[in-house]
């Protein structure tokens, strides 16, 4: 190319061969090929995508931390850095704010109102319940990193209630109902957990006769058994008699924010005193959010805003719910609520084991959601007062014998058939039997969304076995939790454990007849399917003997 100046110099002959470079045509040689270009964005020294996370469930204990390890898995497989904060019941550590402004993407998995959440304004934010964390956690850091690219970024975040921030705006008042009922939830059960143990702790000590002990005020001798079983009845008893005033109050906050706690505790302690019970603590709790979101709604001269939330909220709120429950709707709730109560007593034979089938179902249907929390919710009720009857102690039982059923079976079966599991299912079997002893039905929620299909009927089916048997045994519990470590507290040990028995094995041996049925998928995964896809391949995939 180029010569100097004069004529094209013809085209050499066929297969002779080229002249050589930069020689006889006068002109410069070419230059030479060009440097290789810059280090593309991705390379591996570029810094990750950082994402933080934060977690919680209405019981602040598995679903929680269960959906953090699953966060955290899914983010080293992708190649993502993720930090998870988990609000569970023990509390939680803030995230340090150096990261959470250094973060590309946000995460929230939680059933329940996230504390602090203004902290993440600004950012690509994905929302979902406490599920999703655990059951699609790669499909959730891919919807972040895609809002990410698109410049997705949420309101500041402020205003709003605490379940109006919890979830998406979207959000019907179906959801939310639930959600400002599960808040409340999340809030009583360490108190049903305390005071219920504290209580058959005190029966253990002292004997059944525990309850009708002089205050401990008045009598209480260092070297007597009995006065330590009183004392510790009568501490039950105390932190018992907080269950409805915090159910209401933390209702009436998952509705109004924290104007909501002065008539939501006033309207609870009214339903506990006139013996309105579970059920006027619900209503006391939505009708004390509803009388302080009405109050915000009308227009205060500025001059008065400032005492609004410290004086006026609270004294008219108060004065609106008392007047409504005690002359409204708290005698009619009072009424209802004996009904049950005399239902529930006068249950015997066909009945009480027909109950038990239904309760054991709920209780598996979704393995610590919220069928499973209304079972729950409706056990810890009757045992919720100073002297429970046999029938509300019964259902108590039933209740955490058929809740310990799904995770104990799923253990069982990944050791009796470990072909038919795979190795991270098999592993969280190993989990499951402590978690299936201490009644913590979330161990076997791994083996539910590997294979919904095959594991949630065989886990009803054992739960309603074991609920029916535990009541037609006629086995009582006045521990709300505890799984075998209260077993001593039981009415009736010995048929209240072949009742768990009994159900542990029909759900095993569904498992593995229905997984035994599958069809086995032909060749091996692909070694570079990504996230879902590998380990879905893996759970189809028959594992070699």
């Amino acid at each position: 190319p180029g010569g100097g100046g004069g004529a094209r110099p013809p085209p050499p002959p066929r297969g002779a061969p080229p002249p050589p470079r930069g020689g006889g045509g006068g002109g410069p040689p070419p230059p030479p090929p060009p440097p290789p270009g810059p280090t593309p964005p991705d390379a591996p020294d570029a810094p990750p995508f950082r994402i933080v996370a934060v977690t919680s469930c209405p019981t602040g204990i598995a679903h929680t931390y269960m959906a953090a390890e699953s966060l955290e898995n899914a983010g080293r497989e992708a190649g993502v850095e993720l930090v998870v904060e988990t609000q569970g019941s023990a509390g939680f550590t803030r995230l340090d704010p150096a990261v959470i402004a250094a973060a590309d993407g946000v995460i929230f998995a939680h059933d329940v109102p996230v504390r602090d959440k203004d902290r993440f304004a600004g950012k690509p934010t994905v929302d979902v319940g406490v599920k999703a964390g655990i059951n699609k956690p790669a499909e959730l850091i891919a919807d972040v990193r895609g809002r990410a690219e698109r410049g997705e970024v949420t309101a500041t975040g402020k205003g709003g209630t605490p379940v109006e921030r919890a979830g998406e705006s979207g959000d019907g008042y179906g959801t939310k109902l639930r959600k400002w009922l599960m808040t409340g939830v999340s809030y009583m059960v360490p108190f049903v957990a305390a005071g219920g143990l504290l209580i058959a702790l005190g029966f253990a000590i002292g004997g059944w006769e525990i309850n009708k002990a002089p205050s401990v005020m008045e009598h209480f001798s260092w070297t007597q058994v009995d006065s330590w079983g009183a004392l510790l009845f009568q501490i039950g008893g105390v932190a018992f008699g907080f269950l409805i005033p915090v159910l209401a109050g933390y209702i009436a906050y998952g509705m109004a924010d924290r104007p909501g706690l002065v008539p939501g505790f006033v309207g609870g302690m009214i339903a506990s005193n006139i013996a309105a019970g579970f059920l006027g603590g619900l209503v006391a709790g939505l009708l004390a959010g509803a009388v302080v979101l009405a109050i915000q709604r009308i227009r205060i001269p500025t001059a008065l805003r400032g005492i609004m939330p410290v004086v006026v909220i609270p004294l008219v709120s108060s004065i609106v719910v008392g007047f409504l429950m005690f002359v409204v709707v708290g005698k009619p709730i009072a009424e209802a609520q004996k009904g049950m109560t005399d239902w529930l007593a006068g249950l015997s034979g066909t009945n009480a084991i027909l109950l038990g089938v239904l309760l054991g179902l709920m209780m598996c249907f979704d393995l610590g959601g919220p069928v499973n929390k209304v079972a729950y919710a409706f056990a810890t009720a009757g045992i919720a007062v100073a002297d429970p009857s046999d029938s509300a102690m019964e259902i108590m039982a039933a209740v955490m014998a058929a809740g310990m059923v799904p995770p104990l079976a799923m253990a069982l079966a990944t050791t009796l058939r470990r072909k038919l599991f795979t190795p991270t299912e098999r592993e969280n079997g190993k989990a499951a039997w402590v978690l299936g002893a201490s009644f913590i039905s979330e161990g076997a929620i791994p083996f539910a969304a590997a294979d919904p299909l095959r594991v949630i009927p065989a886990s009803m089916a054992g739960g309603a076995v074991t609920g029916a048997l535990s009541m037609a045994f006629g086995a009582t519990l006045r521990a709300p939790h505890g799984g075998i470590f209260v077993v001593p507290l039981i009415g009736n040990p010995f048929l209240y454990l072949v009742a768990i028995a009994a159900g542990v094995c029909v759900t095993t041996a569904l498992v593995i007849v229905l997984k035994g049925l599958r069809k086995p998928v032909t060749g091996a995964a692909a070694p570079g399917a990504e996230n879902g896809t590998a380990a879905a391949a893996e759970r189809k995939q028959p594992v070699a003997a």
